[in-house]
């Protein structure tokens, strides 16, 4: 999914904040594929697990205050500029949101913060580092994204990472933000594992929003008039379909060598995240009612 170059972008939406280098990554005997594994498990949570592989070795970096993006002012620049992408992704969805909102319910749609990081950050949920994955925390109502993870679940998991499968996972952490407003978090029991968890039902009602944003991105504007984004194709659908599939359990839990329990599924398998993601996209929000849906219809 492209952006339309003359659309114009407010980045102010998305700051970036962080800490400076560290040295390095305990990763305690457990070694990169462990790293990466507790990355993708992270993936699309709000819950800090980068405690799990270690965190930083040797002396305290300072925190870098959160700053504005510079040079992202149209979708031209949303095309040639990760950042610039994550800012016009935000600008549209929170634009989606603003008037979807109310069809759940939710009388005061409230902007989530939205950082960029890189290497280490610090929040509400705790300290995370890049291995952590993008995630949602919950106490600070903000999205935290590390745009490296896109370039390693390519390379590690040969998943595609294109441009819409990038805005897929900021539009996932939206969801979460959006769960968070109907108060769907406070209701579910986030300690359950397995078919029929609360924690699944988080996790693919997330990916269903996702989806209803992605069904009618061509259709939100600007303050212009302009269409953020170009209509989307079958090729950028199959490429987000193919980056919520490797954030399955059963593919994680396939990729780190381990035997595939669904009694441990925290998120879902490809094949859920998938369905709920083109439920989603084909229904918009009201068909993203996961809670309702027996276990084998899940």
């Amino acid at each position: 999914m492209s952006f339309n170059d003359d659309a114009r972008i407010d980045s102010s939406k998305v700051r970036r904040r962080g800490r400076g280098r560290t040295t390095g990554i305990a990763a305690g005997g457990t070694g990169i594929v462990a790293i990466i594994v507790v990355a993708l498990v992270n993936q699309f949570t709000g819950v800090d697990l980068s405690g799990l592989v270690g965190g930083s070795t040797g002396g305290s970096p300072e925190q870098i205050a959160a700053a504005p993006l510079e040079g992202c002012t149209t979708g031209a620049d949303a095309n040639a500029s990760i950042d610039c992408r994550m800012a016009g992704a935000a600008d549209s969805l929170d634009t989606y949101w603003t008037a979807e909102a109310p069809t759940l319910g939710l009388g005061d749609y409230a902007t989530p913060d939205f950082f960029l990081f890189t290497s280490s950050v610090d929040t509400g949920c705790g300290g995370a580092t890049s291995a952590t994955g993008p995630f949602y925390c919950p106490p600070d109502r903000a999205l935290y994204v590390d745009t490296d993870f896109f370039d390693q679940l390519r390379e590690q998991y040969g998943a595609s990472a294109g441009p819409l499968a990038q805005m897929y996972v900021v539009g996932h952490e939206w969801g979460h933000h959006i769960q968070q407003l109907t108060g769907a978090f406070d209701r579910a029991d986030r300690t359950a594992t397995g078919p029929g968890s609360d924690t699944i039902r988080l996790e693919v009602q997330a990916d269903c929003y996702a989806g209803a944003w992605v069904g009618a991105a061509s259709t939100v504007e600007d303050d212009a008039g302009t269409t953020f984004l170009e209509p989307v194709t079958d090729a950028q659908i199959a490429d987000a379909l193919d980056a919520a599939a490797a954030v399955g359990d059963d593919r994680i839990q396939e990729a780190s060598g381990g035997r595939v329990d669904s009694d441990s599924w925290t998120h879902g398998s490809a094949e859920q995240r998938q369905r709920w993601f083109d439920t989603g996209r084909a229904g918009g929000p009201a068909a993203c009612d996961t809670f309702s849906v027996p276990t084998d219809r899940l």
